[in-house]
């Protein structure tokens, strides 16, 4: 491909978006296979996309595994099935009391957001108690977003988290749909967008993404990137896969830092309303660049801590933000 060309066509295609036009499949799949000499370039545009839709401020959210362990599933990626031996703690449903006080210091930290995350298909003999839980977050820290990632919903227990105060319900799509059959067997694409419409249904923002850097290809990604546009979700956060001892892509080698960017950049352009957010592996694949990404396109993290791996310190974070001239919500 001509440089010169490249140029064009990004700087056509990121000009429809800034004016409010979409992109086709085709067009971002053009975007995405972009040589590593323009991703500058397409971070730039990207950047100038996020400012126009999104500001410049970014969105901090902290999330809590609040039951670890034992998942039935098989998703090939994940430390916490029961399929595979790894590293991961297990434990049950953490008491209410240390909820609260996890949330209490994120929040103190500078987190506006905080999510319950518990292992297995769906929430189970737990749903009531995390119910409380999240009624009594609510009361004692009215400023914090409180979102839960529970695994599949049934409609009538997303109106009784809608009516205990949750605010957002995470729910990761996870994986393209013509990869997904590579990574999970014991679940489907399918299954999960339609956790996620009974989840909006119950009048519930919802946050889903997804994992890259599990052998999908680029243009992959950008199908996924699609299908989170028209399942309309309004968070969407980036995984880049962290690969943990004993699961099956433990062997999995990790992607160029110039084209987890790239995805990233593309990812904004396809989806300029979106609060596009760094999730896990951030840290562990992008080293030293992390700040590029928020100057291309990304509008939120999460900080500190990850389900089963160390993430980095609000406070570097929130000093990263603004070191960017950016600003933490």
């Amino acid at each position: 491909m001509k440089l010169s060309y490249a140029i064009e066509r990004i700087s056509g295609l990121a000009q429809r978006v800034l004016d409010g036009g979409d992109l086709s499949l085709r067009e971002a799949e053009i975007l995405i296979s972009m040589p590593d000499e323009v991703t500058p370039l397409l971070l730039g545009w990207a950047d100038a996309v996020r400012k126009r839709f999104r500001g410049t401020t970014v969105d901090l959210c902290a999330i809590l595994n609040a039951r670890s362990g034992r998942c039935p599933e098989d998703c090939h990626f994940c430390a916490q099935s029961a399929r595979y031996r790894t590293p991961a703690k297990i434990y049950p449903l953490l008491p209410a009391d240390e909820i609260l006080e996890r949330a209490e210091a994120a929040y103190a930290a500078g987190a506006k957001r905080f999510s319950l995350v518990t292992s297995g298909r769906s929430a189970g003999s737990d749903f009531n108690a995390i119910t409380g839980v999240i009624g009594q977050l609510k009361r004692e820290l009215p400023g914090l977003g409180v979102c839960a990632s529970l695994g599949a919903l049934k409609p009538d227990e997303a109106r009784a988290l809608k009516s205990a105060g949750l605010d957002r319900y995470h729910h990761n799509l996870e994986a393209p749909a013509s990869f997904f059959p590579r990574v999970c067997s014991t679940h489907s694409f399918t299954d999960r967008a339609a956790t996620i419409r009974t989840a909006q249904e119950a009048g519930l923002e919802v946050c889903a993404g997804g994992i890259i850097g599990m052998g999908e290809s680029q243009v992959q990604r950008v199908e996924m990137a699609v299908a989170l546009r028209e399942l309309g979700v309004s968070s969407v956060p980036v995984n880049i896969l962290h690969p943990v001892e004993g699961t099956p892509l433990a062997s999995m080698p990790p992607l160029p830092p110039l084209e987890i960017l790239r995805t990233l950049a593309v990812f904004r352009l396809i989806l300029p309303r979106a609060n596009i957010r760094y999730a896990g592996g951030r840290e562990y694949n992008l080293r030293d660049t992390q700040a590029l990404g928020l100057a291309g396109g990304v509008d939120g993290l999460i900080t500190g801590d990850y389900l089963t791996t160390r993430g980095q310190e609000t406070a570097r974070d929130l000093k990263l933000i603004s070191d960017l001239g950016l600003t933490a919500n």
